[in-house]
């Protein structure tokens, strides 16, 4: 198997300084705005993307503890295999989140409703788009009995290095 490296194309910066704390999805992050500071070379990439209200952001979980095949989620108390959850602590610690888009000002996208620590790594950025995006589902595994926390679960540091 050949070795896949990833170049980061820019930080992000929001007001959550650490891990714990820290909304486990943006949907539950209202309001929380932050700025994602694209480099220069990469700026010209942004051309018509504020053509979109939403964006993905794709990162890298910078400050996540080196992952286990079996972790228990924050709205669990058993342990399930790592890819039925979305823990920061995974094989290749990749992270995303939608976020609303507010403005560009040349290299720099304001975007509202973050659930992103502080100086996250980007790796790329995508638009949102509810046709491609959007599923019915019939089923959501173990978050069915538990996805009603979700409102009020924080990040509570058990993924976070040391």
């Amino acid at each position: 198997m050949i070795e896949i490296r990833y170049k980061p194309i820019g930080i992000i910066r929001t007001p959550f300084k650490e891990p714990k704390g820290v909304p486990i999805q943006s949907s539950v992050a209202k309001g929380v705005r932050g700025e994602v500071i694209v480099f220069p070379e990469y700026a010209e990439g942004l051309k018509d993307l504020d053509g979109f209200s939403h964006i993905i952001l794709i990162y890298h979980f910078h400050l996540a503890k080196p992952g286990s095949l079996l972790v228990k989620p924050y709205m669990h108390d058993e342990y399930h295999g790592v890819f039925a959850t979305r823990a920061p602590s995974r094989p290749n610690p990749i992270g995303i989140s939608v976020v609303r888009l507010l403005r560009i000002e040349g290299n720099i996208l304001y975007v509202e409703d973050v659930d992103i620590v502080d100086e996250t790594p980007l790796l790329d950025i995508k638009p949102y788009v509810p046709e491609f995006d959007i599923r019915r589902v019939d089923r959501i595994g173990w978050l069915e009995r538990n996805v009603h926390k979700l409102p009020y679960t924080r990040d509570d540091g058990r993924f976070s290095r040391g």
